[in-house]
């Protein structure tokens, strides 16, 4: 039996509060403790901000794109990503602020939208995210022709069965 990946989550999250507590320490003997302290409060206060921006632009994007008849998945994704980034840098520590700063950015953004959309379409198939995510470029790779041969018979059709009997209500 396969396990879940949601599984492990009660082991990521102590050693997540390990690496960061470890990275606070570093930077703070690195620029002192007042310093990495008023770092830490900066970026927090600066993701919370974020969150808002995030999510306005990418409700507005979502209202665009219904409005003008696109699938609006592409920019639900890029939305999300964006709120995942602003959600980062909004919770206390190092580690998670730079990964929140990263996926802010716009190549890191991009890079992480085309992994959802992957994961969407392999976990929910061609046709939903088709539906998601408007057509899909897929790679046609050329090979030796292929002869398909069709043969109209006309075959003749049974007669269909019929059953006697009476209705009884």
């Amino acid at each position: 039996m396969r396990r879940s990946r949601l599984a492990y989550l009660p082991l990521v999250f102590p050693l997540l509060a390990f690496a960061e507590f470890l990275a606070f320490v570093s930077v703070a003997h690195a620029i002192g403790f007042l310093w990495a302290s008023l770092l830490l409060a900066a970026s927090s206060a600066a993701g919370v901000l974020l969150l808002r921006r995030e999510g306005i632009r990418g409700f507005r994007a979502f209202q665009e794109a219904t409005r003008d008849g696109r699938p609006p998945a592409a920019e639900v994704t890029n939305s999300l990503i964006g709120l995942a980034g602003a959600l980062l840098l909004a919770l206390p520590g190092f580690i998670t602020g730079v990964t929140g700063i990263v996926l802010l950015l716009p190549p890191s953004r991009f890079l992480a939208r085309r992994g959802v959309e992957r994961l969407a379409s392999r976990r929910l198939g061609g046709a939903a995210t088709g539906d998601l995510f408007g057509p899909r470029r897929v790679r046609v790779h050329q090979s030796d022709p292929v002869t398909v041969v069709v043969v109209d018979e006309q075959r003749p059709t049974p007669p269909a069965a019929a059953i006697e009997g009476e209705i009884v209500r």
